[in-house]
């Protein structure tokens, strides 16, 4: 039988510059269209709320995958949501008045004004 060499597989050079399929480049025109948005608000969003893209040179440029990802995770809280958040988790706590007390003699403090 004779023998053939075995040509070595292809490589797709397209797939080893961009990264995986999914990495597609979008303008910001792309981008507005893809998520239904005009765009002002994309860029506002990519400025203001963490949408990721870049700007290279004068132009914007977004990963479609990295959308999606955004798209996908909640919203993050501002400070002040997250402290009202967190107060509301002490309301119904039974041990919370006396553990700001304690706090409070520990710290050789009044608790109220009247205290002093």
């Amino acid at each position: 039988m004779p023998r053939t060499r075995k040509q070595p597989e292809a490589t797709p050079k397209l797939a080893a510059l961009n990264g995986p399929a999914t990495g597609e480049v979008l303008t910001l025109a792309e981008a507005a269209a893809y998520l239904r948005l005009p765009e002002e608000e994309v860029v506002r969003l990519a400025q203001t709320q963490d949408l990721p893209g870049r700007l290279a040179g004068a132009e914007w440029r977004f990963l479609k995958a990295a959308i999606q990802q955004w798209l996908s995770t909640p919203p993050l809280k501002s400070s002040k949501e997250a402290w009202m958040a967190m107060a509301g988790i002490w309301k119904d706590d039974q041990y919370a008045e006396e553990e700001l007390k304690e706090i409070y003699r520990r710290r050789g403090r009044p608790t109220t004004e009247d205290e002093t």
